[in-house]
């Protein structure tokens, strides 16, 4: 009968062992699982598809702070892109400085309302000039907020008997605003000015 007791008694500890085993297991396999299903959906969220020419691409999440220059760069170059590259349309010519004063304050809004004032647009359109612009370099400090940059690029005005170079250079700053669809880097100029502006060559047509 005693020894009968020992074996139950045996049973009972092995089967508690057997339990608290399989228990711990069940517990640890949950977790894993738990663990790896946070880790695919965190990366799953990272994941952005871009649709190009009908295929879509794969795109990743960044924080913005890593991407703030290549933004701000190509902000100032769009916005120079706008401002400065016009046919001799005033619709073409209109459209441009609108999306390029999206892109900045009151202060790219003063230049073009002088330019305007002294008929520079109107020449264009009655000469049947064309202007393009070019970067060379676009310097953005993120050291310091509101960002400075300088810009140095290359314009050209072509006209029906020569082609004129000039250097361009301007500066100014740049400020965080929200993102939309006529400023998609959420940035905004402030306090543009342009400090250089003058023929560096002249080229005939044939």
């Amino acid at each position: 009968m005693f020894k009968k007791m020992q074996n139950i008694d045996t049973a009972f500890r092995q089967m508690r062992l057997f339990s608290i085993v399989f228990l711990i297991a069940c517990i640890a396999v949950t977790g894993f699982i738990v663990y790896k299903s946070y880790q695919l959906t965190v990366e799953a969220q990272q994941r952005i598809y871009i649709l190009a020419n009908g295929k879509a691409l794969e795109a990743y999440a960044a924080d913005r702070k890593d991407n703030i220059p290549v933004e701000a760069r190509d902000h100032v170059k769009m916005f120079h892109q706008y401002f400065f590259t016009m046919d001799p349309d005033d619709k073409v010519i209109e459209a441009n400085i609108k999306k390029a004063l999206y892109l900045a304050d009151a202060s790219a809004k003063q230049q073009y309302l002088t330019l305007k004032e002294n008929g520079y647009y109107s020449n264009l359109i009655s000469g049947n000039i064309s202007q393009e612009i070019s970067a060379d370099s676009i310097i953005i400090n993120t050291e310091a907020y509101p960002f400075y940059f300088r810009y140095k690029g290359e314009q050209k005005i072509i006209r029906p008997a020569t082609i004129v170079s000039r250097s361009l250079i301007t500066e100014g700053y740049l400020r965080n605003v929200s993102r939309s669809d006529n400023n998609s880097h959420g940035f905004l100029i402030e306090r543009w000015r342009t400090l250089e502006n003058k023929d560096i060559h002249i080229q005939n047509r044939n």
